[in-house]
């Protein structure tokens, strides 16, 4: 048997999986997110408390022995933390604003565009470039008493197992990593202003780093591989592999992924390039700020529960009855396809007619329109795979193959723990099945009809979208 965490912004989950990927148990476990004047934060003891409480449940549901564990979780954000992995403060997370001004900044002096150029990475405010910036100078203590600026899973490999602190080529890919050395840039972190702060970025694993655990959570001496983080591994999970295929992580965040062996530096900065294990390859990422956040915001605004969403989406039409939605609802703006800090969403064409049906068909279809414009940008030519908490809506996954007017192959339970096991058992070179692994669940076709209908609606979409766009600088 083979266990994979993911800790994920708001749960996190352990499952194990057997030696065909079938799903044997999962435990889960919600964790807080403290939002206050655009800071995002989290408790990193909380976080980890978390990981091992659901390790500690799942173990005592399935009786082992466990092969290996594969660890996954979410990217971006500052994690900073002492030599022995302990917080040197509340990790800052990927969702945070803070330091909207000073990409404002950068924004507008042409450093962003800079770093586009050289490491493929547009950034956004929650990533660490602008954090570190913006704790260099705020809280230079906080730096000042850190071994090291670690991302979510590296801090949690750090505990569970006591070796030294280090990241992998793909959380590393924003902002400093050039993708062609497969190493940090010191041009772009002198550019950034944080030369007197480099040591505090986590030696690159590459390939991703092993260890064997110390007994919390899971039993002493259970072999362990540290990544990829979540957007890789859900693409790993999907079995999105092969250039030009790609994946849509219908999560917290709504992330666009397409495997490619190019790398284009032109155009418009915005996403990624994540850095993958095998050299030569990489995801053309466009992860978008929000996903089922969004809808979970209309639905609490609405009083609706989630268990009601399919029966609305049948109860209003496409189009939702001139009700439309820009789903820009993060504290930060958008990071994808385009960066742009002080988008918010905008909700139009509403009456005393409209219905919460309305509300959530509009939401819904926002989101989609945002999914396909993210994919396009990404450069999908193959086929697509879906994942995430939004799969669990079968109303909603054949709204989106509308949307998107393509099938969906969609890949049900914890996608990113399957990836992070695969990912885990390629680093030990134990033989599994990765078509077997990844199998679908289902293929959901699009309705040509209503395919055409969305064809039009995005292209209203982007216009809506250029004038909000032009609204918010």
């Amino acid at each position: 048997m083979y266990v994979g965490i993911d800790v994920g912004t708001s749960t996190v989950k352990a499952a194990a999986f057997d030696g065909s990927g079938r799903e044997l148990a999962v435990a889960a476990r919600p964790v807080g997110l403290s939002m206050h004047g655009g800071f995002v934060e989290q408790d990193m003891d909380e976080v980890y408390g978390a990981v091992v409480a659901v390790l500690e449940e799942l173990t005592a549901e399935v009786e082992g022995p466990f092969e290996l564990a594969g660890l996954t979780g979410q990217g971006d954000g500052v994690w900073l933390v002492d030599a022995e992995g302990r917080p040197v403060r509340a990790a800052a997370s990927w969702m945070d604003g803070r330091a909207h001004e000073l990409l404002d900044r950068w924004l507008a002096d042409g450093t962003f565009e800079t770093v586009f150029r050289r490491t493929g990475s547009a950034m956004f405010p929650g990533c660490p470039g602008p954090l570190l910036a913006w704790l260099a100078a705020h809280e230079p203590k906080a730096l000042d008493a850190a071994a090291a600026a670690l991302y979510c899973k590296d801090m949690v490999f750090q505990r569970l197992t006591g070796a030294r602190a280090t990241t992998d080529v793909s959380d590393a890919s924003m902002p400093f990593l050039d993708p062609r050395t497969r190493s940090y840039d010191n041009g772009v972190v002198e550019l950034l202003g944080l030369t007197r702060r480099r040591g505090l970025l986590a030696p690159v694993a590459d390939p991703v780093a092993t260890a064997e655990t110390r007994g919390e959570g899971l039993p002493a001496g259970t072999r362990i591989a540290n990544g990829p983080y979540d957007l890789p591994a859900c693409a790993l999970g999907a079995g999105v592999t092969e250039p030009g295929d790609g994946l849509l992580i219908v999560g917290t965040c709504l992330a666009s992924l397409v495997a490619t062996t190019e790398l284009d530096l032109s155009g418009e900065p915005a996403g990624l390039y994540i850095s993958l294990d095998r050299p030569g390859h990489w995801l053309r990422a466009m992860p978008a700020m929000v996903g089922t956040a969004a809808l979970d915001w209309v639905l609490s605004t609405t009083g609706v529960r989630h268990e009601e969403v399919d029966g609305l989406l049948a109860a209003t039409p496409p189009g939702a009855n001139g009700v439309r939605v820009l789903p820009y609802f993060a504290p930060s703006g958008e990071r994808a396809p385009f960066v742009e800090p002080r988008l918010r969403a905008e909700l139009t064409g509403v009456s005393l007619e409209s219905t919460p049906a309305d509300l959530i068909r509009a939401t819904c279809e926002g989101i989609g329109y945002a999914a396909r414009h993210c994919l396009e940008a990404a450069g999908l030519t193959g086929s697509l795979a879906v994942c995430g908490g939004g799969t669990r809506s079968p109303a909603w996954m054949r709204l989106l193959a509308d949307v998107v007017g393509r099938p969906l192959r969609v890949i049900e339970g914890e996608v990113g723990a399957r990836g992070a096991v695969l990912a885990a058992a390629e680093r030990y070179g134990v033989p599994l099945d990765a078509g077997v692994w990844t199998r679908p669940t289902q293929i959901v076709e699009p309705d040509a009809g209503r395919a055409a209908y969305y064809a039009k609606g995005f292209e209203d979409h982007l216009a809506r979208l250029a004038a909000a766009r032009h609204r918010s600088r």
